[in-house]
Formats: C-alpha cells, structure tokens, sequence
C-alpha cells in the first residue's frame, strides 16, 4: 500500500512540474547586418543564374536552442509593417545568410514600385524568432537596384482571348500560346475585326496585357481594324517586347525544278493545308528527285514584306518509310535557301499520286507537317 501511495504521489508531482514548465522563447535580436554594403548598387540581370547574398550576426537564444531567420524586403521608405517581401533564410531559415536571384529581387524591386528600366532602392532587414517571438533586427540597410526592360512577374502560361480571335471573347475557350524559351510565348493564328487581349489564364480574374507598338505591356486592349489576317504574335516578358507579322502565303519549294509548285492555304487553329494535290517527281539521270522545303512571305508591322525559309533539320536526308521517325517532318528555321539543301523528300509511293500536305504551327506540338497519300 505504501508503495502504490508513493508511486501515486510521483506522478502528481511530475504532473505538476510538467504543467508549471514554460518555453523559454527569449532571444536577442540580430545586432549587425553584414553584406551586402549599405546602398551597393546591382544592375539585375534576372535572364541568368546571377544571385546576391544577404548575411547577417547570428541572433542569440537566452536557452542556446535554434533560431529561425526571415528576411523582410520593404520599400526605401517602408517601416517594415507591412513588407512588400520575406524569404525564409538558407537551410530552411537556421543560416544566418540568403541567397537570392537576380529574378526574385526583380520581382521585389517591381513590387516595391520601381519601374522597369529604373533605378531604386529597397530595404532589408532581418527578422529572427523562437516560438512566438519575432525580433527585427537593430538595423536595416539598402540596396540599390537597376531594373531591365521587361516584367517583374513573368506568366507561367499566355493565351490570347477576345471577340477578333478565332476563339471568341469567351475566356474559358482563350487559345493557349506555344512557350518557346523562358518568358517568350508566340502563336500562329487569324484575327478579325474586333477587341483583343492577353492573359495570363483562361479561368477568374486573370491579368492582362495588350501590345504597344513594339512592346507588351500589362492591362489594355488591341483592336484588329483592317479585316481577317494570319499573323504570327510573339510576346517576350522578359525585354516587355512585342512582334506581330503578317503571314501571308506559304509555299512549297520543289527543289529539282528549282521553284514553287504551290501555295498552301491557311485552315484556322494555326493549320496550313491543301488537298488531293497531284505530286511527280523529276527523272534524273541517276533517278528520280523528290526534294521539297517550304518558304513563309511576311508583312511587318510596317507592311515590309519578307520571307522565311522552314525545312529539315539535316542538310540532306532519304526517303521516309513507316519507320521513320516524327521528328522528320518538324519544321525548323534555315538560313540556308539555296536551291537544295535542309529540304526533306517525299515518301516513294507519293510519286504521280494526289496528296493532302498540312503544316501545323500549333501551340500542342513541335512544329510539323505530314503527307497524306491519296
């Protein structure tokens, strides 16, 4: 009975020792930022893997444990109450420094309302915490930030929406615009005469760009006023510039004749194609030739025509089969626009029959083209 009374009364006591413990969340804030300089100036490069490392004093727990960084990004101006950006430091927020992008402090240097191509400060400071206490650090500093043309926050996706487009101002039916490198979106496409735009997606509230001239630029609106055309938009959110050409005719180059045979009509939906085309090949000497590229005109903005070579990734090729792979008949630009090279050849069995050929340059697929035997 003793013993079990004993036992009893341990429990109570380590229950109650247990209840009266309290977390000691106690710490000395950050003394000393470190690096950068106070006012060092950076010309942001956010197109390369630059970076900027931002260090500081360790903060002190009065019980020696961990503590866990914030770094707080603000206007020059900003008292930090309500910062325009924080980052959980290295290592999951226990390092005392931060590694940060190019890309990442061009985003905070447009948050804090610098504007592109402009020169600005931000302030920066440290915030350290246990538990519930957070502490600023002693001091702030500065930095000085140059920022390049383009966009601070680039979209992760661009569609093309509004009453000229081929899918209509209904936002949910928006045609999505083919990625072709970092921040640099193009689609082939028509236009009508209307209202169009750009956004960033095709569901809510999305944001939305428009083109000026020869650049991008968020919100607005365009508007196509010289009836139905073919164009090829190209957006870049990274330099915020804009091309819009005219596509106006697409040939096929037949290389053993030395000239186009024929032109290949637009279909919609960023398809080019013509129907039971009778095909022949040329007899040579040594055989018979098959040899065939295509050739895009353009119209610029200012109505200078141009032209544009598509053909074969290799210099010279042979005849496809049901083996051949998909990737013989992508489409690839060439400077090259002699008489026979990058050109791809027909399938034997084309020969002295009608073919369907359709090109694709649609934002679902590597661009391409098929030949259809009749």
């Amino acid at each position: 009975m003793q013993k079990y009374l004993f036992f009893i009364a341990s429990v109570l006591l380590f229950s109650c020792k247990k209840d009266d413990y309290k977390l000691n969340t106690n710490i000395q804030p950050v003394a000393k930022l470190t690096a950068p300089l106070d006012n060092k100036y950076i010309k942001l490069q956010p197109s390369t893997s630059a970076s900027v490392s931002f260090e500081w004093d360790q903060a002190r727990a009065e019980d020696g444990s961990l503590v866990i960084y914030e770094v707080a990004f603000d206007k020059e101006n900003g008292d930090f109450s309500n910062p325009v950006a924080k980052f959980s430091s290295d290592g999951g927020g226990v390092q005392n420094k931060l590694t940060l992008s190019h890309k990442d402090l061009n985003s905070i240097a447009g948050k804090a309302g610098i504007q592109s191509l402009a020169t600005g400060k931000i302030k920066w400071t440290v915030l350290a915490s246990k538990g519930y206490n957070i502490q600023k650090a002693a001091e702030s500093k500065l930095i000085e930030v140059e920022r390049p043309n383009g966009f601070a926050e680039i979209p992760t996706d661009v569609y093309l929406t509004g009453e000229a487009t081929e899918a209509g101002a209904e936002l949910g039916n928006a045609l999505k615009m083919k990625s072709t490198g970092p921040g640099v979106y193009e689609i082939y496409t028509s236009l009508k005469n209307g209202k169009y735009h750009f956004t960033n997606r095709n569901t809510g509230t999305p944001t939305t760009y428009s083109i000026a001239g020869t650049a991008v630029k968020e919100a607005g609106e365009n508007e196509q006023t010289v009836g139905t055309k073919v164009y090829r938009i190209r957006l870049d959110f990274n330099n915020a510039a804009a091309n819009v050409t005219e596509v106006t005719t697409i040939g096929l180059w037949f290389a053993p004749l030395n000239k186009f045979l024929f032109e290949i009509s637009y279909a919609g939906g960023g398809v080019w194609s013509i129907k039971n085309q009778p095909i022949e090949f040329k007899q040579e000497s040594w055989g018979r030739d098959e040899r065939y590229k295509f050739r895009i005109t353009t119209k610029d903005g200012d109505g200078n025509a141009g032209s544009e070579w598509v053909g074969s990734s290799n210099a010279d090729n042979n005849r496809p089969t049901a083996n051949t792979p998909l990737s013989f008949w992508e489409l690839r630009p060439i400077s090259n626009n002699d008489q026979w090279n990058y050109c791809y050849k027909f399938a034997a069995e084309a020969d002295m029959k009608n073919c369907d050929i359709n090109i694709y340059f649609t934002t679902d697929k590597n661009y391409t083209h098929e030949v259809i035997v009749k």
